[in-house]
Parts: C-alpha cells; sequence; structure tokens
C-alpha cells in the first residue's frame, strides 16, 4: 500500500531540516526521510560561516538558541599574496551587529536535527531512498526502513540531500583540482573577531574566529595539501605564516588536520516534475567566500514561502514549482558565478592578472558604496 503526503522531504541535514522547520506549523505536514542512523553522531569538522541573513532565518526557525556560543565576524579582510591591492567589510559599516558567525557544522546539525525531532513529528531516520518517480498529480518516493520496503506518494517531493539519486536531474560539474586542508589553529595576536580571505596562487586560505583560536581553510592543489597534512605541526604552522603573513604574528599550535576535495556541482533546473530541488541537491560550491550554505538555506526558506502562499491543490504544480524556479534565479546564478569566478580568477600568479587583481581590490576599498554592495549580496544574497 502506497501511503499519500502532501510533501516529503528527502534528507534531514541542515537545509532539509530547515524546511521541515519553516512548514511545521503552517498546516502543511512534510514526512521527512534522513538515511542516516539518529543514534550515530556527526563528526564533521567542517566550520561554516553563517550570514547574518542565515542567523535571521535560523532565529525564525527557533534553531538560533542552539548554536550558542557562536562567535561572530566583525569584520572581513580580504588580500593577495604577493599583490597589493586589499579590502576590509565591517560590519559597522553595515550597519550590523555582525557580518556573520561562525560554528562547526556537527553543531549546527545536532541543533537542527533536534528541532527537527520535537516539531516535526514525520521525521524517519534510517530510511533510504531508491527511487523517485514523477506523475501527473503526485511523485511516488520509494525507500527502505530496516528491510521493509516502503513507498509515499506526494503532491511535492523535496530533494535536500546531495548526494541521493544524483541521475535525478541533469547536472554540471567543475573539478578545480584544489583540495581544503581544515584545521582549527591558535595564533600568537588576538583574532579581534576579524575573518581574513588570502588569496594565495595555489587557492584562497580563509582563517575564521571561532572561539579564541582560528578556523583555517587552506586551499591547494591535491598533492600539496596531502603534503601539509602530513607536516610535523612546526612545520605546517611555519608554511601556514609564509602563505599567510604577520597580521596575527606566529601561529602557535594546531588541531587534528582533515582534506576535502573541492569541486563546483550544479542542477541545470531546480524545478521537475512534482520536485524540488535545495541546498547541496542544487548546487555545491567552492568555500571561498563561505556561500555554499548560506545559499542553500535560503533555497529552503523562499521553497517554504512559496508552499505556504500557495493553495494546497497547488502544492507541487507546474505553476508553484516555475515561480520557485524564477525566485531563486538571480540569487542562484548569482551565488555560483560569485565564487566561481573567484577561484578561477585569484588561484594562479600570472603576473597581469595579479595587477589587474590589486587595482580591483584597491578600487573596491576606497569606494564604500561598492564595499556595501558586495557585503550585503554576501550577507542577504541576490535581494539584500
Amino acid at each position: 500500500m502506497v501511503e499519500a503526503a502532501d510533501i516529503v522531504v528527502v534528507g534531514g541535514g541542515p537545509v532539509g531540516a530547515a524546511l521541515a522547520l519553516a512548514l511545521a506549523d503552517s498546516g502543511f505536514a512534510p514526512v521527512v526521510l534522513e538515511s542516516r542512523d539518529p543514534d550515530v553522531a556527526i563528526g564533521d569538522p567542517r566550520p561554516l560561516a553563517l550570514s547574518y541573513g542565515s542567523r535571521l532565518i535560523l532565529e525564525r526557525l527557533g534553531a538560533w538558541e542552539g548554536l550558542a556560543p557562536a562567535t561572530p565576524i566583525a569584520s572581513i579582510h580580504v588580500s593577495q599574496q604577493g599583490g597589493f591591492g586589499r579590502v576590509a567589510l565591517a560590519a559597522a559599516e553595515a550597519r550590523l551587529p555582525a557580518l556573520g558567525y561562525v560554528v562547526d557544522y556537527a553543531r549546527l546539525h545536532a541543533a537542527l536535527a533536534q528541532a527537527l525531532i520535537s516539531r516535526v513529528p514525520r521525521a524517519i531516520a534510517g530510511a533510504r531512498v531508491t527511487a523517485i518517480r514523477p506523475g501527473h498529480d503526485a511523485a511516488t518516493v520509494q525507500f527502505t526502513l530496516g528491510s521493509a520496503a516502503n513507498a509515499i506518494a506526494a503532491k511535492l517531493v523535496v530533494v535536500a540531500d546531495g548526494g541521493a539519486l544524483q541521475d535525478l536531474a541533469s547536472t554540471r560539474k567543475v573539478d578545480y583540482q584544489q583540495t581544503a586542508v581544515v584545521a582549527t589553529v591558535a595564533s600568537e595576536l588576538p583574532h579581534r573577531n576579524v575573518a581574513f580571505e588570502r588569496f594565495t596562487a595555489g587557492g584562497p586560505l580563509a582563517l575564521l574566529p571561532c572561539g579564541d583560536d582560528l578556523a583555517l581553510i587552506w586551499t591547494a592543489n591535491p598533492g600539496r595539501a596531502q603534503d601539509l597534512s602530513g607536516l610535523p605541526a612546526s612545520d605546517f604552522l611555519r608554511r601556514l605564516h609564509e602563505d599567510f603573513g604577520d597580521r596575527l604574528g606566529a601561529f602557535t599550535a594546531v588541531g587534528a588536520r582533515s582534506l576535502f576535495p573541492l569541486t563546483l556541482k550544479y542542477a541545470s533546473d531546480v524545478a521537475l516534475s512534482r520536485t524540488a530541488l535545495i541546498g547541496n541537491a542544487a548546487q555545491t560550491l567552492h568555500p571561498v567566500a563561505g556561500q555554499g550554505f548560506n545559499l542553500g538555506l535560503r533555497d529552503a526558506w523562499e521553497l517554504a514561502g512559496e508552499i505556504v502562499r500557495a493553495s494546497p491543490e497547488a502544492i507541487g504544480s507546474t505553476e508553484m514549482l516555475a515561480a520557485y524556479r524564477a525566485r531563486r534565479r538571480i540569487d542562484r546564478r548569482g551565488g555560483i558565478w560569485f565564487t566561481d569566478s573567484l577561484v578561477r580568477l585569484f588561484s594562479n600568479d600570472i603576473a597581469p592578472l595579479s595587477a589587474a587583481r590589486g587595482i580591483a581590490l584597491a578600487l573596491l576599498g576606497c569606494l564604500p558604496p561598492a564595499r556595501d554592495f558586495v557585503a550585503r549580496r554576501m550577507i542577504f544574497g541576490a535581494r539584500g
């Protein structure tokens, strides 16, 4: 027997959970299918830079307090190694209490998972989706739970899991031939809640304030990243100082190091027959400028808005999905273009490009309206 539902969300990670929480009090009863076992802790060490706009969404979802203490970002310093020009973006200049906040992925996942369990009755853990079959009036989601095969026919299926059913939509993929070395480091000088984005020939190097320490995302080609991850701590910290410079003095300690290959992957369309894509299922971005999760969270919030505005019989209709596609088009394309352009333009040491980058950074640094435009788009997306 096939169960019926208004909405099924495939993937109970942070973005899928955010959508379900946004709909929890709307009169719709989303069913969330999450493949992971609820008793297995998420050990993902990656730091997340949440924009101030994402904080506002998480507050509306009732999940922000569970992330305390999140480290505020008071300003962002952008520079390039071996070249002139720099940009400083400040929360005070943007008339905001913070440009963003740094949390670790595992804590964000735990906070949203707890909110999901308490507010969404049909959040099913251990459900492994095997197929999504679109139909005229509904899409059927087939999944296994333990050894049992199950199926739900839903007016709308939302795919939030980037690893699920990758052949569902046509996708484009770019392998940047870069790997991120992720770790926590300590510095001689206090970070003063400044986030640093340093462009090097091998790729961007980010240092984010995280408590009293700094979260490091250091991009390099795969061979160098592998070498860096295996260096003794003293040699690793010396190499980091060589690439970053003296703004934080010497680096004094480093925690466990992890490696993450970096690619750009995005679906050609986020609205299919009775199906919508959000978060990593819609796009997976390079971590430069910290846009990926913030873009995915806006996907969930905007889709929830379209669902709530639609009449019950219009849920999952061609018209509703077209409205979602149109609403996300500019923000999504802008986020993909912005991060991809930064990687391509700054991950090299070509002299003419270095000079052009320096001029661009210098001009941006001395033009307050331009800085405000960039900051607000990074914080609030295309509608900033």
